[in-house]
């Protein structure tokens, strides 16, 4: 009887471990059979011939049709395209030990698709945003079928999804066909992962007043926007390792929110983000009209919706979601959505849609935050309702504050957060603000990255730009005007980033974007390329100084000060670490070079959030001429990537006034070229010239040029608004003697504003190739004119210097004077002999002859403006 039992024991315990090494999943990627079906004529039960990679997509196995679309400049170009029906078959092979359980088949990331066994049709979905999930045990029974999956990326969801979503656009994802991330067969659904440890980020994540908490402190999102763009898939990637290597670059560069415009990132990035304490906004895979008499479109964003909560919720980096991106349409069905979302997944917080309306509807009831660029309408010129500091020209009077106001350190957006309450309520109940796509400012693009695309993407784009330079005979200097707009564009994405912290009621910004957009007309306004890598233009350690948990602020009403005021300034603190600073201590030092000029400590309280640190005072009296100063601002006792919390400034001091009349009666100073000014030249003597601005010019435009100029021309022009300059800053050697007294980069920075802002760049494209301006403008990418601010020649016996801005307006600030000072001195040295000589006859001609145009097609945006 013992022996029996043990017998027993023994068979029972191989029949348990027997039953535990049953396969509970088949795992199905590989070679499948696959046909395009261009005419819709292929059966479920035909065989297929051809053969295909899954997981992939018919562009990663270059099937449909070879399309080098060597003129496409609006976004990258697919190499292989195809839009349609596509069928993937395969036979599968049931263990016997699956009889009388479900057999499941999970799609993880596809387009709308029927499933067939055997050749009958099984199931089908048009899930896009989660996985496709069919059980399929009445068919699947144990033993061998063949197991067929048609996809079509060409029907099957709402007619706008494929121009109006990152899950579908061209723009970044493109619209593939095939089937991406786990394919398997199982007994059994997956259970949720559960996290063990949450992150501190995500702890007790809620709002008070018009902040986010966390862990019980404040917390401030500095955020980014992402539009899917992977450019050697074309597709996102579903492994794990691959968004713990995006969102840890993410991470590196102090951002700790992300924005998903219009699509839902799949299960390996909420993993990630998990892991790295990434606050995720996924949105409905929509932007543009919210029609609530549209059923199609209303009920597959709701089940879209529907499907991301129950899908994703349980993930602890999962606290926000939106409805879209700068929706217009139903205010009322956004309501009802977020309604009904809020029932399924109490835990989230809402809005109705990124930006909506373009932020002119202001806040409405249900929205429990406001992503936004300004809060509420505001007449034309007013800037008061604003949330970000830069705007087309079509959207803004100037292109927003930071371009139309003298630059300072001061601006906020205090007034436009305050507004952010819903109608009929109390400023007590305003929202949190989240600033929408900030600072949109392009660089010149680094044709070096072409040899990057490897994969399925091409930039063609690039290529007919790089094209269109050459050929403007400027080709020798497009690594300069990639350097000098790049780093241009970082002081600009500083102040704009700044100007959110400086706001003590916003709760976060969403950039656009850490990194390059490559569609939409082509949008380079990143400071990492599309590839999330660096552009040269700065390292993680400095773009962190202004983008961390604590940050360092100059509170100055300018950048330029004179020896005779000083410097009277404030120091304030955004701390949003979840630690107290009390006790330290802020060191400030005012360096010129490698030399001291003043130093000084401030201690430190326990305050969080933005607070007041203390002021500065500093004389600058010792200063005779104008000078390049850095102001530096560390926290001691604190470390962020294993260096202290701290900031820079770059400063500049000049003469309090400078009498010019001396100088100006060595040279003939001149708006037009007359009678006398000829005699000068004739004579041998120096002109300085101020023409008046003509046909032959462009505006002056103090930041780079917003986003992208072709398709803000286009809006413009429809819209009756002025169209932006369209330039990208200048482009100068700072060793040149002109610049003896008016230190400068390579660059623009804040003290060229009363310069550029009074100027009009002349278009010198009918010079000879190789004639380069003292000082340059960059042009964009569309237009590629040579541009000059201020130019030289040899004319007859003369030197003229002909200057595109109005100094007499200039002037009235010090390093206007300092400007004009330093030209003056310049045409009064022996340094003055310009290299190209050119005949009176010739120089009239260039300054009245048109230039040959090139055309620019128009290219719309999504959003109604």
């Amino acid at each position: 009887m013992k022996k029996l039992t043990t017998i027993l024991l023994m068979a029972g315990l191989c029949l348990n471990m027997q039953a535990e090494a049953l396969p509970k999943y088949i795992d199905l990627s590989g070679t499948w059979l696959f046909a395009l079906d261009r005419n819709k004529t292929i059966q479920a039960g035909t065989q297929l011939t051809e053969t295909i990679q899954l997981p992939g997509t018919t562009d990663t196995n270059k099937k449909g049709d070879y399309t080098a679309r060597s003129e496409e400049t609006t976004q990258l170009s697919r190499l292989w395209s195809y839009k349609g029906r596509a069928w993937y078959q395969k036979e599968v092979d049931i263990p016997v030990s699956w009889k009388g359980k479900p057999v499941y088949l999970t799609l993880e990331r596809t387009k709308p698709s029927e499933v067939y066994v055997d050749g009958k049709f099984a199931a089908s979905s048009n899930d896009i945003s989660t996985p496709q999930i069919f059980e399929l045990s009445k068919w699947l029974k144990p033993g061998k079928h063949q197991l067929t999956i048609m996809i079509d990326n060409g029907y099957g969801v709402p007619e706008q999804l494929y121009e109006s979503s990152h899950a579908y656009t061209e723009s970044t994802q493109t619209n593939w066909n095939g089937i991406i991330g786990k394919i398997e067969l199982s007994t059994q659904l997956p259970s949720p992962s559960q996290v063990k440890v949450v992150h501190q980020n995500f702890r007790d994540f809620h709002i008070e007043g018009q902040h986010f908490y966390a862990n019980g402190h404040v917390i401030y999102l500095r955020g980014k926007h992402d539009a899917c763009v992977w450019p050697l898939t074309g597709h996102v990637a579903m492994d794990v390792e691959s968004w713990r290597k995006y969102l840890g670059t993410c991470g590196a560069y102090g951002i700790n929110h992300i924005r998903f415009h219009s699509w839902c990132p799949p299960e390996a990035a909420f993993v990630a983000a998990d892991e790295l304490g990434i606050i995720m906004q996924p949105e409905l895979p929509f932007w543009g009209s919210f029609d609530e008499q549209d059923d199609t479109l209303m009920t597959f964003l709701h089940k879209e919706g529907v499907n991301i909560l129950r899908t994703y919720g349980h993930h602890p980096s999962f606290r926000m979601f939106a409805l879209g991106n700068e929706l217009w349409g139903s205010i009322e069905k956004m309501a009802e959505f977020v309604e009904d979302f809020r029932k399924i997944a109490p835990d989230k917080f809402y809005t109705f849609g990124s930006n909506y309306y373009l932020g002119y509807q202001g806040v409405k009831k249900g929205m429990d935050y406001f992503t936004t660029c300004r809060v509420g309408g505001e007449g034309w010129g007013n800037y008061n309702t604003h949330t970000r500091g830069s705007f087309s020209f079509a959207d803004a009077a100037d292109g927003g504050v930071i371009n139309h106001f003298y630059p300072n350190t001061m601006m906020n957006f205090e007034e436009g957060c305050q507004l952010a309450y819903p109608e009929g309520t109390a400023w007590t109940k305003a929202v949190p603000v989240i600033s929408h796509e900030t600072a949109q400012f392009q660089t010149y693009p680094d044709y070096d990255e072409i040899k990057k695309y490897t994969g399925v993407l091409y930039p063609y784009n690039m290529e007919v730009f790089r094209n269109r330079l050459e050929k403007a005979g400027m080709l020798d200097q497009a690594k300069d005007f990639h350097k000098a707009s790049g780093l241009w564009s970082l002081q600009l994405y500083k102040q704009d980033i700044e100007m959110d912290l400086r706001t003590r009621n916003m709760a976060g910004f969403q950039l656009l974007d850490l990194q390059d957009y490559p569609g939409q007309g082509s949008a380079y306004v990143g400071i990492l390329n599309a590839f999330m890598e660096p552009k040269g233009i700065c390292t993680e350690r400095e773009w962190r100084q202004w983008c961390a948990p604590v940050v360092p602020l100059l509170i100055a009403d300018r950048f330029c000060f004179t020896n005779q005021e000083g410097i009277r300034a404030w120091i304030q603190v955004a701390n949003y670490s979840g630690e107290s600073l009390n006790g330290k201590t802020l060191c400030w030092q005012l360096t010129s070079g490698s030399k001291g000029v003043a130093s000084g400590n401030i201690l430190l309280p326990s305050t969080e959030g933005l607070f007041t640190a203390g002021e500065l005072c500093i004389d600058l009296s010792a200063f005779d001429k104008p000078t390049k100063l850095q102001l530096s601002l560390s926290i001691g006792e604190t470390e962020y990537f294993g260096a202290p919390y701290h900031n820079t400034y770059d400063l500049w001091v000049y003469p309090a006034w400078s009498d010019l009349s001396k100088l100006e009666s060595l040279v003939m100073v001149t708006n037009e070229l007359n009678d006398i000014a000829i005699g000068q030249l004739q004579k041998g003597k120096s002109v300085l010239l101020m023409p008046d601005s003509t046909d032959l010019c462009v505006g002056g435009l103090f930041t780079t040029d917003y986003w992208n100029y072709r398709m803000f021309k286009t809006i413009s022009e429809n819209n009756k608004k002025p169209v932006s300059p369209g330039t990208l800053g200048i482009l100068t050697d700072p060793n040149h003697p002109i610049f003896n007294g008016f230190p400068t980069e390579m660059h623009t920075n804040w003290q060229w504003f009363p310069i550029i802002k009074a100027s009009h760049p002349m278009i010198l494209d009918n010079t000879s190739p190789d004639y380069r301006p003292i000082i340059q403008v960059i042009d964009n990418v569309e237009r590629n004119h040579k541009l000059g601010l201020v130019f030289e020649f040899q004319v007859d016996k003369g030197k003229l210097l002909v200057c595109m801005a109005d100094l007499e307006a200039a002037t009235s600030y010090p390093e206007g004077r300092a400007f004009y000072r330093s030209i003056l001195e310049y045409m009064t040295s022996g340094d003055f002999t310009p290299k190209t000589h050119i005949t009176l006859e010739d120089f009239k001609k260039l300054m009245t002859n048109p230039v040959v145009e090139g055309k620019i097609g128009e290219l719309n945006n999504i959003s109604p403006y």
